[in-house]
């Protein structure tokens, strides 16, 4: 007899154990009645909802509705038919991420509402209360002689009980690669703040910002607005200021097609999700948005290896190498990719990502020429892609495959199965792809329904040959690394290379302590740290604003399973603090979040799976702070052999950032230590335990 694990037993008996609530104003709570959701009709019959945390407010009032091509809108002229309760709990495992182990323990109410008059048109509205958090999703039925719904505007809407502080970016038809804004809601400018913006993309022309938004009221409630499970939809920005304290949905819509989604019935939309706590680092502990969504469709990913990787790739945005062939400084030569196989494999690295291998970058920024020119299984003549794999297979690192589309999107339609099975025939199983420019076809953008659809299909063939993906200018991430756990990683948020060419002074010291408040909390991040050379003397103009002990910090704080080494080897040689980039984990037990506030300092703790080694991560901002670690996590009973990476004494981000002290101690269970980081520093420290 074949056994049925005991919580998907449990799971199945809650799930026929819901029972029918009173349709007037029927309101479901969190598992811990921390957090509730209401649901009303008014006296048009337009549907509300209200969310509070215990007796508090955090979402008041909002309206929710649709328009339609062809049809009239739905938001008003409704009736409860019943609504549904149901528990539901469940754990289940992670094959790589933040922790093993999840679970997903929510109160879920089903609203089901039909029109008062003619047509009498379905509608259903599913919610969803956690302990971390709220989300909501709609459902459009079958309804007989109509098989197909156009949308042209989604109205749902997010009522504010304050003029919060909020951390935001506006939104962007094409990019989510800006400065992170620190004001009040009521002082968001989200179309002055796009038109700083010098890459060219497209910035949707209302005063809207992207999702995750993160707020703090001002009785010290956090909050952060976004999406989960974005599947064939558009996707989701906020529009702001249309009414006091109101953000309401604007998705990204076509150009080309005039609408902003089509669907076929029956369908479901994404979540909307807010994400809900008492202090900032609940939000990043909180796993609301890949419980959302729907578990592992691909089986066994044993073939998905969190791992660390070096690149023929910061060379060129330092100008001492290029992508194309033509320049006569090619940087993809097979005998500099041995190089850094060879450093690679002298330093516990086991992966090289190789960028500008293959035909076409002589006119991938053209906007004439681009469509069509790169070839993604042919390399420029001074690259022999197999000999390259067999040599790196025979030092143990893996390669890792580029493509760049240029954002021509049909051309690399037309080449994913030759592409990916390429990679299979090579035994590669890793790949990073970039969608650099406006999308081609024309009046398509990256974050419309038609690219959500294009990303799906990258993973979904991606996973047909046993590779994983990690997405540079992708659509955001909303969890379905859940389902699809080849989805590795993303970008999407303004990374590394900035502080190479920017002519804004690159990200300043903030930025990553205001990312791990809003872009982490969507998923990981390929953001690249690991720079030793922060001074940039290739690049007089430019700096990274951190001193060495923050890059070195990011490893731990900005999760990602996949962590760059970023900078030349060269830059490593010598150097004793690269001794913490060999030793870092990538994947893991456990993560804790001990301290932290939005946009000021982080600090992170995580377990490494299979070692039981602790590894703990601290940045701050532009100020010099005082930071006291309680090691209270580790396990009682046992010592930790301790190194330690902190700023030095006259350590700087900006006059001194290379001023680092490198220290070794010995740790237990009731071992607590204060530490000085500089004005844009960190600190890191590797725990290994002493058998």
């Amino acid at each position: 007899m074949k056994k049925i694990p005991l919580f998907l037993l449990t799971t199945a008996a809650l799930i026929f154990a819901g029972c029918q609530a009173p349709v007037e104003n029927p309101t479901v709570s969190s598992p811990s009645n921390v957090n509730s959701i209401e649901f009303f009709l008014d006296a048009s019959g337009s549907p509300y909802y209200r969310v509070k945390h215990g007796e508090t407010v955090a979402v008041d009032s909002s309206a929710m509705g649709f328009d339609f091509q062809g049809q009239p809108p739905l938001k008003s002229g409704l009736k409860i038919l019943r609504a549904t309760e149901r528990p539901f709990d469940e754990t289940w495992e992670m094959p790589w991420g933040e922790q093993r182990t999840v679970r997903n323990h929510y109160n879920e109410l089903l609203v089901e509402l039909e029109e008062t008059e003619a047509p009498n048109r379905k509608w259903n509205i599913y919610f969803r209360a956690y302990d971390d958090g709220i989300a909501f999703r709609y459902e459009f039925p079958a309804r007989e002689g109509v098989d197909t719904l156009i949308i042209l505007d989604e109205n749902t809407e997010f009522q504010l009980a304050g003029d919060h502080d909020c951390w935001w970016i506006p939104a962007d038809y094409d990019s989510y690669e800006h400065l992170y804004n620190t004001t009040k809601f009521s002082e968001i400018d989200a179309i002055a703040a796009g038109a700083r913006n010098s890459l060219g993309h497209t910035s949707i022309p209302q005063n809207a910002v992207h999702t995750p938004v993160t707020m703090k009221s001002g009785d010290g409630l956090y909050l952060s607005f976004h999406e989960a499970a974005l599947t064939d939809y558009a996707s989701m920005t906020l529009k702001v200021g249309e009414a006091p304290l109101l953000m309401a949905s604007e998705l990204v819509g076509s150009d080309r097609f005039g609408y902003k989604v089509k669907r076929a019935l029956p369908f479901r939309t994404p979540w909307r999700t807010v994400q809900i706590a008492d202090k900032a680092t609940g939000l990043i502990a909180s796993r609301l948005i890949v419980n959302l969504n729907e578990p592992n469709v691909l089986g066994d990913v044993d073939w998905v290896k969190p791992m660390k990787y070096v690149g023929i790739w910061w060379e060129m945005h330092l100008d001492r190498s290029k992508w194309d062939y033509a320049s006569g400084k090619h940087g993809a030569t097979t005998e500099n990719a041995k190089r850094y196989i060879d450093f690679a494999a002298a330093n516990n690295i086991g992966g090289l990502l190789v960028e500008g291998w293959n035909t076409g970058w002589e006119y991938w920024t053209d906007p004439v020429k681009r469509e069509g020119v790169f070839d993604f299984v042919t390399p420029y003549p001074d690259y022999d892609l197999q000999e390259v794999v067999r040599y790196g297979k025979e030092k143990g690192v893996e390669l890792i495959m580029h493509h760049e589309t240029s954002a021509s999107v049909e051309t690399y339609d037309q080449q994913l199965d030759t592409a990916y099975a390429l990679m299979e025939s090579l035994g590669i199983h890793a790949v990073k792809t970039g969608y650099v420019g406006k999308i081609i076809p024309r009046g398509e953008y990256h974050h419309g329904q038609w690219m959500v659809n294009h990303y799906r299909r990258v993973l979904e063939t991606a996973a047909r040959h046993k590779v994983a993906v990690n997405a540079h200018e992708p659509i955001k991430p909303t969890g379905i690394r859940r389902t699809y756990p080849n989805a590795i990683a993303r970008e999407g948020l303004r990374g590394q290379e900035f502080n190479a060419w920017s002519n804004d002074g690159g990200n300043p010291p903030e930025h990553l302590s205001i990312v791990a408040f809003t872009r982490m909390l969507a998923g990981p991040i390929d953001f690249t740290p690991g720079v030793f050379e922060i001074s940039l003397r290739d690049k007089p103009n430019n700096q990274v604003n951190t001193t060495l002990a923050h890059q070195l910090a990011l490893y731990v704080v900005v999760y990602s399973p996949i962590q760059m080494a970023c900078d030349l080897p060269e830059n490593y040689e010598g150097q004793p603090a690269f001794q913490f980039i060999r030793d870092v984990g990538v994947d893991w037990e456990q993560t804790l979040v001990l301290d932290g506030e939005v946009g000021d300092f982080v600090t992170i703790a995580r377990q490494e799976k299979g070692t039981g080694n602790w590894f703990l991560g601290c940045i701050t901002d532009e100020d010099r702070r005082e930071a006291t670690i309680d090691f209270s996590f580790l396990e009682a009973g046992k010592k930790y052999r301790a190194a330690i990476y902190r700023d030095g004494p006259n350590a700087h981000y900006r006059d001194n950032p290379l001023d680092i002290a490198i220290e070794e101690g010995e740790m237990d269970h009731n071992s607590s230590l204060s530490f000085t980081l500089a004005e844009g520093g960190g600190l890191v420290i590797s725990l290994k335990r002493v058998e």
